[in-house]
């Protein structure tokens, strides 16, 4: 059973962490592999929006998806799209990475190798990962200029089209540890925490959702 404080510091986790991007038209878009085929949806949505020409689909598997998705998850992600009426040709493949790092730089080498210019990124992920993506994103490729979007949805509504709330918040958890720990470590840029996020996260952390937090050095 979650309680209704866990509840509510998991929707402050889950507002601050969304980045509140308008989408806009840029010269591609990156979808970023994980157990949520909303993203592929998300994607192909924006593209039919005309939103970009062209679109890279990134990641490999873990520990989350290697049963669910054994093709990878950007294969997932690329068939999902097709059937939602993506031509195959505007799609690009990245199947190695396997963590949002890997994500940008394995994505940047594809489209270097087919000499496609880029400008801005549309960085598509879970509504919780926005924040964490944007981060690593401008990190690692810092002279193009990043876009965040993701499956407009209010939390109860992304649970349930999980199905397993206690891996959403744990997983909110995870995402906001990251933010806080990864600057330092030369990661993702720094971004201002607010104190109420960071009770909010302790709290849930003291509380056991922790299955998705890194060791901290």
């Amino acid at each position: 059973m979650i309680s209704t404080q866990a509840w509510a510091d998991a929707q402050r986790l889950w507002d601050f962490q969304q980045m509140g991007h308008a989408p806009r038209p840029c010269s591609v878009a990156i979808g970023l592999g994980s157990h949520d085929l909303g993203v592929a949806d998300t994607t192909a949505d924006l593209y039919h929006r005309g939103m970009m020409p062209l679109i890279v689909f990134s990641g490999a598997t873990s520990r989350t998806t290697r049963h669910r998705m054994p093709r990878g998850e950007a294969e997932h992600y690329r068939e999902r799209a097709i059937d939602l009426g993506v031509p195959a040709d505007a799609i690009l493949v990245e199947p190695r990475a396997r963590n949002t790092g890997e994500n940008i730089r394995y994505s940047r080498a594809l489209l270097e190798k087919h000499q496609t210019f880029v400008s801005s990124v549309l960085l598509i992920c879970k509504p919780y990962e926005e924040r964490r993506a944007y981060a690593t994103a401008r990190k690692l490729w810092s002279d193009v200029e990043w876009v965040c979007a993701s499956s407009s949805m209010a939390l109860p509504d992304y649970v349930d089209s999980i199905g397993d709330p206690r891996l959403v918040i744990d997983m909110l958890v995870g995402a906001q540890q990251r933010l806080m720990i990864y600057p330092r470590l030369g990661f993702m840029i720094e971004q201002e925490v607010p104190d109420v996020v960071k009770s909010a996260y302790e709290r849930l952390r003291d509380n056991g959702f922790t299955s998705r937090l890194v060791p901290e050095t």
